[in-house]
């Protein structure tokens, strides 16, 4: 007789599979949902990509720039009269000494501009000659009215002492006494009044005398400078050095203040360096600097800073501070290390293009197994050609991608193949 078999686990049935199934696949995908890995991924192969160690080393703070060597010092030659150009005495790429005649000019007007100022100073000078002239005679005849004055009155003076006696005695009249009396007051009076004329015209003498003195002087220096346009003719060097250029022709009209050349003072030279408008608040007067020639170290120093900033640059004049190159030339360039700061330990990434791309804000750090890069966010501080000093985020020995991140569209991890 056949009898029903019961099962031993009742709940094990395709229902309860299902379920089971179905329950751990919703709780896999809910994990996955809240705590799964949501990071944005991408596959590079290393060798297009550049990798470099980050190391600790010491920074020099420095930028590397272009030289361009110029004289120490330019002298500009302006035309100080115009004219025409006659004759070139010496070419541009000479040695001159100073007061060489470098081209003379001819200019008729001035010839006959000079001409009449010469002829109206030689007038006035005699104009003032002859007032000179007549202020001496004025003072002798004053002076010889009043030596006659002064015989008149002693003179008189006799004649009225005498007069006083005779009337005393009752020998004249008291007319007689009385007009010897008024004759000797008044040429006394004249006497008197004589004497301050003279002492008046005396300084008043002295006064125009010395005025017109120093009017002459000053017309015959005039004289003088008037008469010297002529040698203006005759452009000369003013200081020895190379005529580096000499821009008029034989022929030519050059008009007053017009650039005719330039002479170079070779005694010394400078470096004119143009930098990047980004350091002009770090560049200042006395930064030194340096450069290899020919096997040789030689040292610089900024002279002088120009403030004035074009197409984003900015230019300054080193001088030497060493022993200049024997070979040096003018136009010569030179790629030399300003220094900016004082050297110090510090931690070191290399330079790369990943600074652009992330303006050194960020960058990706690779694991040790070397297969996988991560985005971490670092500060970095000072650059020189070379290294980015790293202010925070980074240690010595790790690896980071240092090459371009343009293609990399910012995703958190690299996948390295």
């Amino acid at each position: 007789m056949d009898r029903v078999i019961e099962k031993k686990h009742k709940w094990l049935n395709k229902r309860t599979v299902w379920i089971t199934v179905g329950s751990v696949l919703i709780l896999l995908v809910a994990y996955n949902i809240f705590f799964g890995d949501k990071s944005s991924k991408l596959n590079v192969e290393k060798e297009k990509i550049t990798i470099e160690s980050i190391i600790e080393d010491e920074f020099k703070d420095y930028i590397a720039q272009i030289g361009t060597v110029e004289p120490i010092r330019t002298i500009y030659l302006d035309a100080i009269e115009g004219g025409r150009v006659d004759e070139i005495l010496i070419d541009e790429g000479n040695m001159v000494k100073k007061g060489d005649v470098i081209l003379r000019l001819s200019n008729t007007n001035l010839i006959l501009e000079i001409s009449n100022n010469e002829a109206a100073v030689s007038r006035s000078i005699n104009e003032f000659e002859n007032t000179k002239i007549t202020l001496e005679l004025n003072t002798i005849n004053r002076k010889q009215t009043l030596i006659e004055t002064e015989r008149l009155l002693k003179m008189q003076e006799r004649q009225y002492e005498y007069n006083k006696k005779l009337f005393d005695d009752e020998h004249i009249s008291k007319e007689v006494f009385d007009q010897s009396y008024e004759q000797y007051y008044a040429t006394s009076r004249q006497h008197s009044l004589l004497n301050e004329a003279l002492k008046n015209d005396s300084i008043y003498r002295k006064v125009q005398l010395k005025a017109m003195d120093n009017q002459i002087r000053n017309m015959q220096e005039n004289l003088k400078i008037i008469q010297g346009r002529l040698d203006n003719l005759n452009v000369k060097a003013p200081v020895d050095g190379e005529l580096a250029n000499l821009n008029p022709e034989i022929g030519e009209v050059i008009i007053y203040g017009s650039r005719i050349g330039t002479i170079n003072i070779l005694d010394n030279y400078k470096l004119r360096v143009e930098i990047d408008e980004h350091y002009i608040a770090r560049v200042r007067k006395g930064l030194p600097g340096s450069f290899d020639f020919a096997g040789a170290n030689y040292t610089l120093k900024i002279d002088k800073v120009y403030p004035e900033v074009n197409n984003g640059r900015f230019a300054v004049d080193m001088v030497f501070t060493s022993e200049k190159p024997s070979q040096i030339r003018i136009g010569q360039t030179f790629r030399l290390k300003l220094e900016l700061g004082e050297s110090k330990q510090a931690v070191l990434i290399p330079r790369g293009g990943f600074y652009q791309s992330t303006g050194g804000q960020w960058v990706y750090i690779v694991n040790e197994e070397g297969d996988l890069a991560v985005k971490r966010d670092i500060s970095i501080g000072r650059q020189n050609p070379r290294y980015y000093e790293v202010l925070e985020g980074l240690n010595p020995g790790e690896q980071v991608i240092v090459s371009s991140y343009d293609n990399f569209n910012d995703v958190d991890q690299i996948i390295l193949k």
